[in-house]
């Protein structure tokens, strides 16, 4: 993976998948480039689930797996340990568990792991905020994601895509990479907000809409993996033609 100078480190459902016609082209379109691109797939799925998607929508197998919104990494030979390590530490995910109990309004996610708590929320906001404040209030380490105005993620207090991909650039890319992020709801933002070039796909949910926008932050018009190629072209489409 080193000696790929091109990354793509794309969430799957609603950006790099939902778009067959979409996908081929960018699909073929790599398999043409002169240049190798690293594929860094960075979801909110555990990893069995992440799995049968890739399965599913036969896609290519990444060079590096981000699952659980950023909480585990997985390479060719298993689970980054140092990654596991610092997730573990200030981790209680028993006591969030047991305070989420308390509001009758969110539904526990069923997951194969504790490596986060998750919930569903229906037209709730304010059950989300008196969940939010509850924690804050206890002193409980963690960070809080709301997306799509459904999904809450409690994370270890040092997760999130955005520090999970920052682990994956230092540990496992080349030290020149050029790389594209890409990723369409609200648990995307903090890895669209590191400065590095990046996409809000076309069809995002409506919290990207409002996010802050940085100089290497392009915004497509077409949806999912058709907008990652827009973006691609955007911002590489010279270095194409260089090569």
């Amino acid at each position: 993976m080193k000696q790929k100078k091109f990354m793509l480190a794309t969430d799957l459902d609603g950006t790099l998948v939902g778009n067959e016609e979409g996908l081929a082209d960018l699909l073929a379109y790599y398999e043409g480039a002169p240049y190798e691109v690293a594929l860094v797939y960075v979801t909110g799925r555990h990893l069995d689930s992440a799995r049968s998607l890739i399965k599913e929508v036969s896609l290519p197998n990444p060079d590096l797996l981000i699952t659980d919104v950023g909480t585990t990494i997985y390479h060719q030979d298993g689970e980054d340990f140092r990654w596991k390590q610092k997730m573990n530490e200030h981790w209680l995910p028993d006591r969030i568990a047991e305070i989420g109990a308390d509001f009758p309004g969110l539904k526990r996610q069923q997951l194969p792991n504790n490596r986060r708590v998750s919930f569903t929320v229906h037209d709730n906001s304010c059950e989300v905020e008196k969940f939010r404040e509850r924690l804050e209030q206890e002193g409980v380490p963690h960070t809080f994601i709301f997306s799509s105005n459904r999904d809450i993620d409690v994370l270890p207090p040092t997760a999130g895509k955005g520090m999970a991909l920052e682990h994956v650039i230092e540990h496992y890319a080349a030290p020149d990479v050029q790389l594209l992020i890409a990723g369409d709801s609200g648990n995307d933002i903090d890895m669209l907000s590191l400065g590095h070039p990046a996409v809000i796909v076309g069809n995002a949910q409506p919290e990207l809409l409002d996010m802050d926008d940085h100089p290497n932050l392009f915004r497509a018009k077409m949806h999912c993996a058709a907008g990652i190629h827009e973006a691609w072209l955007h911002f590489y489409n010279k270095k194409d033609k260089q090569a």
